[in-house]
């Protein structure tokens, strides 16, 4: 087995990945600040929300606008960078379900990143049904062919033992790309979940771990806490175009989901879930993981208090 390594560690050498890892051969908000002054200082935190209002609005072009909003995506990925996108492609499940990522928005990210030059674009997620139903089904290797970006197959040995050092997680096996990449987008979708209440951002990173998923569900929300202190992601892109309101998070059928047509992108991955919350008429407070991501510093939920901005199409 391998040694445990921390995460300064792993990140001093990127990964050589190659073969067999690629699959594929509405509220009004006022602008508190200018654009242009969120880039400095760069740790200022923002929040923002992009609104499909039009019949037919291209889901491709409100990302793309979101990210100008935010000042653009060369703000979040430099030329060079080995970016790994972390959706949330874990269920088999059509897009029209809303169990998983929007393959439009996975899309538009993916070309905002090569536009920013990335040197190398990757998809990953440790899936729950067969990963390779997983990427047919969901959209995600048309997407990956379409792109060029690579779609990382889960496997034992891309897991290593890392030290997570959390409250309850101490030792936990790790999906190593996501560790050796210069940058990572969190792209979950929002979805009701049966033990968590709701799965956003935060809970997105139990796909990005091995270990028994059992373990990870018990005291779950500080679970979560734990996973999102542990991984970095240099902004956090809310899907919310479809949410899934009932029978969460594997649904199954039409009537569980609900169209939204939003999109929240932050680098407070707090405030991001916080808002999210309220599209299923939820207090954010009253939601353990984002109460607590709160308690441990991770940001807040008070993203009344970001900067903010609306975008609608």
């Amino acid at each position: 087995m391998d040694h445990c390594i921390t995460r300064r560690e792993s990140l001093k050498k990127l990964l050589k990945i190659s073969g067999g890892l690629a699959f594929t051969g509405s509220v009004t908000w006022p602008l508190h600040t200018s654009i242009s002054a969120w880039a400095k200082p760069a740790n200022a935190k923002f929040i923002v929300e992009g609104l499909g209002q039009k019949d037919g609005y291209s889901v491709k072009d409100l990302t793309r606008k979101v990210f100008e909003a935010a000042g653009g995506m060369q703000h979040f990925v430099s030329k060079q960078d080995v970016v790994v996108i972390k959706p949330n492609i874990s269920w088999a499940r059509a897009p029209r379900l809303a169990a998983t990522t929007n393959p439009e928005v996975l899309e538009a990210v993916i070309e905002l990143c090569q536009e920013a030059g990335a040197k190398k674009v990757r998809i990953a997620d440790h899936t729950i049904h067969d990963a390779r139903r997983c990427f047919a089904i969901t959209g995600a290797g048309a997407v990956a062919k379409k792109t060029g970006a690579d779609l990382i197959f889960p496997r034992s040995s891309l897991m290593r033992e890392m030290k997570l050092q959390g409250h309850r997680l101490d030792v936990w096996p790790v999906f190593v790309p996501l560790v050796e990449a210069d940058k990572i987008i969190n792209l979950p979708v929002a979805k009701v979940h049966v033990l968590s209440d709701l799965t956003l951002g935060m809970k997105n990173w139990i796909g990005a771990v091995g270990g028994r998923r059992s373990a990870l569900h018990q005291d779950i929300h500080q679970t979560i806490v734990d996973l999102a202190q542990f991984f970095k992601p240099a902004v956090t892109l809310i899907d919310a175009t479809r949410i899934m309101v009932a029978n969460g998070p594997s649904g199954g059928s039409t009537t569980d989901v609900s169209a939204a047509n939003r999109l929240i992108l932050s680098n407070d991955p707090v405030a991001a879930d916080a808002r999210a919350a309220g599209l299923f008429g939820l207090n954010p407070e009253d939601i353990g993981f984002i109460r607590l991501g709160q308690k441990w510093g991770l940001g807040t939920y008070e993203y009344q208090k970001l900067n903010r901005q609306q975008v609608v199409i």
